[in-house]
């Protein structure tokens, strides 16, 4: 990878990490914000009444130790601090100030309380005019004679103000710490993902139509057990990916190998047929007895012509496995079949002895019989092409393992361990050779093994100068 592609990889898998890291952070930060606001709210609501509270019990520390005193001598109420105090005389329900006291101004507000006040004590919160709020406190001394207290709660308030205010720079100093020490361990720890982020977009800037290799794979270490089942899960995708890419690629040459070979091969016999055609017209008009001669010479070619498509109409519906199958099994005895394309073998290939070993027994398959004759016709064919006149095949069928072994063996030259490898791929011959001198198309043996496979079975070659043999396993009947 260059640099640049190092270097955009890291920025954007940064970038990626980055903004879900600032969400998260943000997101983080919003909840410690509502967290501290209730808990702000809850503690200054408990400190507000904790005040009031000890507002209330001096206030009434200081009617207590002033009421047996006003009951025996009627003298001045005590002043303390800056409150206002005062004896009312309450008379039909109208409370009235006394000499001695310290009052506002306006003392209405006052002189409710102390009406209230006959009764029993009183705790009110009350507001001045220019004065604020104050708490008072009003108790009967005797009967009709009520002391009264008022405190200012400004001392109160501004106590509870600067508690509010030393909350909020407090929580707001903790909520920006939380938020940037929570962005950078955030970051740390989304490394990891920003890193596989960055390699997926890699993957996506590479252009995977012309190759199957993904030349990346998520790297690194630590993020936790969570993220390297991530990583290790990513990367098994990547590998799953590539071996599919690869396949298709494969699948795709293959397709256009087989295009081009099946074109070729159907191109020689209508070139022929063309040619022959010619001649026939131009025997029909001066030699007219060079007539048959050219008309079989077009049969030929078209019955051969027809044998290549039948097989490529096989192979085509063996692949797709369509609502018609190719194949149709049933119980059926392989020795049969065996016999019956010795003999064929003998009668149309005197050339080439033939000798054939199967047992006593029937070999009883679950089998398409015209399937396996004609995979037992393609591999004696096969023998016989490809080994000079006077070469003995031998043909055995035996029972082994639970399957069907049939045996095709040659004395011809042998193949290649390079040819081996490809011998039964479609249109594959081992001399390359694009003539027919020799007959054959390339696919008997494709069709062997495609048959084979179809029937559960397997097909091999074993081949060395002097000998070879073919090998077909079939599964026996139940």
């Amino acid at each position: 990878m260059s640099r640049a592609g190092r270097w955009v990889r890291r920025w954007y898998g940064a970038w990626r990490a980055s903004r879900l890291g600032t969400r998260l952070a943000f997101g983080l930060g919003a909840v410690s914000l509502v967290v501290f606001a209730i808990v702000g709210a809850l503690t200054v609501e408990l400190m507000h009444d904790y005040l009031n509270r000890r507002l209330d019990e001096q206030l009434k520390t200081s009617q207590v130790t002033q009421v047996p005193h006003l009951r025996e001598s009627k003298d001045n109420p005590e002043v303390v601090y800056s409150w206002y105090s005062a004896v009312f005389e309450v008379r039909q329900g109208v409370a009235v100030p006394q000499p001695g006291s310290t009052l506002p101004a306006d003392v209405r507000p006052l002189a409710k309380v102390a009406e209230e006040a006959t009764r029993g004590d009183v705790f009110r919160t009350v507001y001045l005019h220019d004065q604020g709020s104050y708490r008072v406190r009003a108790c009967p001394v005797d009967a009709g004679t009520v002391l009264l207290s008022a405190a200012p709660q400004a001392d109160l308030d501004s106590t509870v103000q600067q508690l509010v205010l030393i909350e909020v720079v407090a929580f707001l100093v903790a909520l920006a710490i939380l938020v940037i020490a929570g962005r950078l361990v955030l970051r740390r720890g989304l490394r990891p993902l920003s890193d596989m982020a960055g390699t997926a977009h890699d993957i996506a800037s590479h252009d995977l139509t012309g190759t199957a290799n993904l030349p990346v794979r998520a790297s690194g270490t630590g993020g936790g057990a969570e993220v390297e089942e991530l990583r290790t899960a990513f990367n098994l995708m990547l590998s799953h990916i590539e071996s599919s890419l690869a396949a298709r690629t494969a699948a795709n040459d293959r397709l256009r190998r087989f295009v081009a070979d099946a074109s070729h091969e159907l191109r020689t016999p209508l070139t022929s047929i063309r040619g022959y055609a010619d001649l026939f017209r131009y025997a029909a008009a001066n030699e007219p007895e060079e007539r048959e001669a050219h008309l079989e010479k077009i049969r030929a070619e078209t019955a051969r012509m027809s044998v290549l498509v039948d097989d490529l109409l096989l192979l085509a519906r063996l692949d797709a496995n369509d609502a018609e199958p190719p194949v149709r099994p049933q119980r059926m005895d392989l020795t049969e079949i065996a016999v019956a394309a010795a003999d064929a073998f003998r009668a149309g290939r005197p050339g080439h002895p033939l000798t054939l070993e199967i047992p006593d027994d029937p070999v009883m398959l679950h089998a398409d019989p015209v399937r396996l004759r004609q995979v037992l016709d393609n591999l004696l064919a096969n023998a016989a092409v490809h080994t000079p006149a006077g070469t003995r095949v031998d043909v055995t069928v035996a029972v082994a393992d639970g399957m069907a072994v049939t045996r095709v063996t040659d004395g011809g030259p042998g193949i290649s361990p390079e040819a081996q490898e490809r011998i039964f791929d479609r249109f594959y011959r081992v001399d390359d050779s694009r003539t027919r001198a020799g007959g054959g198309t390339g696919l008997g043996l494709a069709v062997v093994h495609s048959l084979v496979l179809e029937h559960g079975g397997t097909v091999a070659v074993e081949s060395e100068p002097g000998r070879t043999t073919f090998t077909v396993w079939l599964p026996l009947s139940a």
